[in-house]
């Protein structure tokens, strides 16, 4: 089983658009609701793959129930954590050309009380998980130690912990050791402070992360491909894509790969490219089901070429 956390999940609204133009009438050509926030993705993608999962999210208002309502229906165990304000609900423009438009709502401010109660909700669900993911930004009350303090107590209980966040909640984090962190290329520059230009760039920044205390780094480079680098050593997975309708939950959905073939190697990282080649054909936030993925498309190598230029270089 993996559990999920949550702590600033979404009410997804995912229009497809032909163009945007500013300042005119756009007229969607499609349009998909979703349960939103990365540590929810991540169940989503567990579930189409077939394997259990509980989703531990705060939920508030009436946009915190249609998510419980959604996820309910896609057959994901909800764990609520009740909150006084209401989930926060986010809009996402995709157009023809595959460029998508992302506007995120802050979300609540969590008292105190809730903070803890969210976390002993994490712990009393926690027996019997082969994995905890903990994803997303944090919303207002939460300080950027909070995540330490979940994987600290986590570890505690003997469970191995997946962490996806950036800025100052990731750094903090480093410190209690996360089984494995899943950073993109712009949360890997920013947390190393440097661009990033070649494969070999994003290599060293994550051998960096290592040294600050992740276990192992799965990295993933957009376009060029994903990364992973843990004690065993570096290997490099790329799939070609022929077109991208959506890029939304396409990391998260990486995750998910990782974690359900084990979360630890070069199948792992397989898996991971084959979830999220998959996940970017398919409309809005859609996680790929088995019958998405092409296994045979992907190449992973221990080669890594390290003198590539990236495709989208981070500034």
């Amino acid at each position: 089983m993996i559990l999920t956390v949550t702590p600033n999940p979404s009410l997804d609204r995912t229009y497809e658009v032909p163009s945007l133009d500013r300042g005119e009438v756009v007229r969607a050509t499609g349009e998909r609701v979703d349960p939103g926030g990365k540590g929810v993705n991540v169940s989503r993608a567990v579930t189409a793959a077939g394997r259990r999962t509980v989703a531990v999210l705060p939920l508030g208002g009436a946009p915190g129930a249609l998510v419980a309502d959604l996820l309910d229906a896609q057959g994901i165990e909800v764990a609520p954590v009740p909150v006084a304000g209401a989930t926060r609900s986010n809009i996402a423009l995709a157009e023809a050309d595959g460029v998508l438009t992302k506007i995120n709502a802050p979300g609540p401010e969590l008292t105190a009380a809730e903070q803890e109660l969210l976390l002993d909700t994490v712990r009393r669900q926690s027996p019997g998980a082969d994995w905890i993911a903990c994803c997303g930004s944090l919303p207002r009350g939460l300080a950027p130690s909070w995540y330490a303090e979940l994987v600290a107590r986590v570890h505690a209980a003997g469970v191995r912990v997946a962490l996806d966040t950036s800025g100052p909640a990731l750094l903090a984090a480093l410190r209690e050791r996360p089984d494995v962190v899943k950073p993109n290329a712009g949360e890997l520059a920013e947390a190393v402070g440097r661009p990033l230009a070649t494969v070999g760039d994003a290599l060293k920044a994550a051998e960096e992360l290592r040294g600050m205390g992740a276990r192992a780094v799965l990295a993933s480079l957009g376009a060029d491909g994903q990364l992973l680098v843990d004690d065993d050593g570096a290997w490099f997975g790329t799939a070609a894509v022929d077109a991208v309708r959506s890029n939304v939950g396409a990391g998260d959905s990486s995750l998910a790969g990782f974690l359900v073939a084990g979360g630890r190697g070069p199948e792992a990282l397989a898996s991971a490219v084959a979830h999220g080649t998959a996940a970017v054909r398919l409309p809005g936030s859609v996680m790929p089901t088995p019958a998405d993925l092409d296994p045979a498309a992907v190449t992973v190598t221990a080669e890594v070429p390290a003198d590539r230029a990236l495709r989208e270089p981070v500034s």
